[in-house]
């Protein structure tokens, strides 16, 4: 039976691809390198910020690039003040609370974006257990995350199900044997599915994850 539900934060509970590609675009404009969505959409969604950095902008120095990426999460935050569940998320969580589930967020976004929008969202007391790519070892699309959500809730991957729009965030958790759901907010379906994806929905309020969750004791890795 399912025993934990992981969620990643951008683009999953929050539809905030669009504000970040805003932020990315002002700042990168200013450095002389112009961006569309689909650029957005391969180069830099769902990846560490180091690493977009580093391959994006080589010839800045690590100061820079740590002040580069501070500009660019502020810009977040200030963009971000209206931010709002995805629909039906909320209640996911309550199903979740209501069956004694646990569950976990899972992320690569910054410690300080990471609170920030879970305050924004009215989520702050929500989640006791946080694994952020930034606070180990590798974030996605390693499966080490996790691995490490895994660990800190005492489950084993087959009686979990995770929540992921990215294909990085797919690779992370389909890498630890988690069944994955999509949340189409930031890709096509289609990529989806080939990453390993058991379902792709719109937002939580599709009623074929409602037929999933209330089946979950037949998941299977």
């Amino acid at each position: 039976m399912l025993a934990a539900l992981f969620f990643d934060l951008d683009g999953t509970l929050a539809d905030t691809d669009p504000l970040h590609f805003q932020a990315w675009q002002e700042l990168l404009d200013e450095l002389g390198l112009a961006i569309d969505r689909t650029f957005y959409r391969t180069r830099i969604s769902g990846r560490l910020n180091p690493d977009i950095v580093k391959e994006l902008l080589p010839a800045l120095s690590p100061e820079e690039s740590n002040q580069f990426i501070e500009r660019k999460e502020g810009r977040f935050r200030e963009l971000a003040t209206g931010l709002a569940p995805l629909a039906g998320a909320l209640d996911v969580l309550n199903w979740a609370n209501g069956r004694g589930l646990k569950y976990a967020l899972v992320s690569n976004a910054p410690s300080e974006n990471a609170r920030f929008m879970l305050g924004a969202l009215k989520l702050e007391k929500a989640f006791a257990t946080m694994v952020l790519g930034e606070e180990v070892a590798a974030g996605k699309p390693d499966p080490l995350p996790y691995r490490v959500a895994l660990e800190r809730l005492g489950v084993s991957a087959s009686r979990s199900l995770a929540f992921e729009d990215s294909p990085s965030g797919v690779r992370s958790a389909v890498g630890a044997g988690i069944p994955t759901v999509g949340i189409a907010t930031t890709h096509p379906p289609e990529n989806l599915l080939e990453l390993g994806a058991k379902l792709v929905i719109p937002d939580f309020d599709d009623p074929r994850l409602w037929v999933l969750l209330r089946s979950a004791g037949s998941l299977e890795c």
